[in-house]
């Protein structure tokens, strides 16, 4: 974590999976339906989690060892989403801490919002079963792009009618950081989430990092006050 001043911001905006929520337990229930499917034994759960921010094609990979352009892989993707969607928000949690910052940045001017690569159709029913209403919510359907892409992220200040600069994006993965970087918004990296093993934080470029939620909760409400 670096020690460079950053600017106080008017807008928090989440990556979704292992960095506002945890829904790792969901989706690893999930991958491991898939393989057993397969008649193959459950992965580790910890196998699984450093995985979950890649998406529902790179947990097919993990739970079977066949490539995104493997003839099998639409038809497994399509069980373990499936598996996914009847059951979301079984044991997935906000991060223990973020509630309080959730709370303190829902009243405008301070304002919050979620930018995700996870498709509507799971994020909604997630954010209700958790009671949770973001002032903004940016799905990877809801654009012809995602991250990396800076656009999600623009989308979201323009609903909130406020510059990119004046935003944290906050995310677990080096293409959060890309996105912020790109859309000139505040690159914040949490170590908490789910970072693959061997990942160098250095090549993310962050712009700070916070090892655990109450690092970055306290971090914000000491600027909030």
């Amino acid at each position: 974590m670096t020690s460079l001043p950053l600017p106080t911001p008017q807008c928090l905006l989440f990556d979704l999976d292992g960095t506002l929520i945890d829904t790792a337990p969901d989706l690893a229930r999930a991958t491991n339906v898939l393989r057993q499917y397969h008649g193959l034994p459950p992965l580790a759960f910890e196998t699984i989690r450093a995985q979950v921010s890649n998406g529902g094609s790179a947990l097919v990979t993990l739970a079977l060892g066949i490539a995104h352009d493997h003839p099998d892989h639409p038809e497994a993707r399509n069980v373990l989403l499936a598996a996914y969607g009847k059951e979301v928000a079984v044991e997935s949690r906000v991060f223990s801490g973020l509630e309080r910052l959730l709370e303190r940045w829902a009243t405008p001017p301070r304002r919050w919002g979620i930018v995700t690569n996870k498709p509507r159709i799971y994020t909604e029913p997630l954010l209700e079963a958790l009671s949770l209403s973001p002032h903004v919510l940016l799905c990877a359907d809801d654009l012809p792009v995602k991250k990396p892409s800076p656009e999600p992220l623009w989308e979201a200040a323009r609903r909130l009618d406020v510059l990119p600069e004046d935003c944290w994006y906050i995310g677990d993965h080096a293409r959060d950081m890309q996105a912020a970087h790109a859309a000139g918004m505040t690159a914040i990296a949490v170590g908490y989430g789910y970072i693959e093993e061997g990942q160098k934080r250095e090549d993310w470029q962050a712009d700070r990092w916070f090892d655990s939620p109450s690092e970055l909760v306290n971090a914000l409400i000491d600027k909030d006050e």
